[in-house]
């Protein structure tokens, strides 16, 4: 579905913090060498550590770094829906999903925009060929590709890595998602977005990452975020898959 004609010239990258002073720095620094054309939008949730401040002092000398101060801690989806919306206005042509803590590597950055020419939405992969993961402990490691799998079995999505955070999107890709009615504010937002996505006729792509634990500061990650997550995907797949027997009988009784 991926329009060859469309321009991509005009890249924004969108980094949702909260309590990140310590890794937005380098992570923009690192950006701004890989691509040293896109602009990155920092979406802070008024964290207490004084990441705005940071991300407001590094806005005022760089023309290519903006900020979005968010009233408050509202989750990841929330942050990414309104760098989305922000970005869209904006006319950006392809709207980057990047974390701020450098678990995802912005080298991989160029290749993962240069698959975008030829998809609709591009993931930076842990679980395809050549893909990775660096100083996850084996229980991590394991829930993680157990969710992916989980994932694929209840909604029938050809994406390994239907979890992974490092996401290239064509703008005209979201404006047809309808993303104000998207559900899950925490990791649950990356499947939910790949499931309209693809439900929408999109194609996404996967490109091979090696995903690095971080090394300051500390994970979002909790049993809460993950539980959504599972039962969001559940819910989603029992009505895909109930679709799919309805269906199924529906044109046995129609035969």
């Amino acid at each position: 579905m991926a329009d060859s004609a469309a321009p991509l010239e005009r890249v924004l990258v969108i980094i949702p913090t909260y309590n990140e002073s310590e890794n937005l720095e380098p992570i923009t620094a690192r950006i701004r060498l890989a691509v040293p054309d896109a602009h990155i939008l920092v979406a802070d949730d008024n964290s207490p550590d004084g990441t705005g401040d940071i991300a407001d002092r590094l806005a005022a000398g760089d023309d290519h770094v903006h900020v979005l101060h968010r009233k408050g801690k509202e989750g990841l989806g929330a942050a990414y829906i309104a760098g989305f919306h922000w970005g869209l206005a904006e006319g950006y042509q392809v709207l980057v999903e990047h974390d701020a803590d450098g678990s995802h590597q912005p080298e991989y950055l160029p290749a993962i925009l240069d698959r975008l020419s030829t998809a609709d939405a591009v993931k930076g992969s842990r679980y395809v060929k050549g893909g990775s993961t660096k100083g996850w402990p084996l229980h991590r490691e394991m829930l993680s590709r157990g969710g992916n799998l989980w994932t694929q079995l209840m909604l029938g999505l050809p994406v390994k890595d239907a979890t992974g955070g490092l996401v290239a999107w064509r703008a005209t890709t979201l404006q047809g998602m309808g993303l104000d009615g998207i559900e899950s504010a925490g990791y649950g937002f990356q499947v939910e977005m790949v499931r309209r996505a693809i439900r929408s006729g999109h194609t996404v792509a996967e490109v091979p990452i090696e995903f690095v634990e971080r090394e300051l500061g500390d994970s979002k990650m909790s049993g809460k975020i993950v539980a959504e997550a599972m039962l969001l995907t559940t819910r989603w797949g029992l009505a895909y898959r109930w679709g799919q027997v309805r269906r199924i009988f529906g044109a046995k009784d129609g035969s």
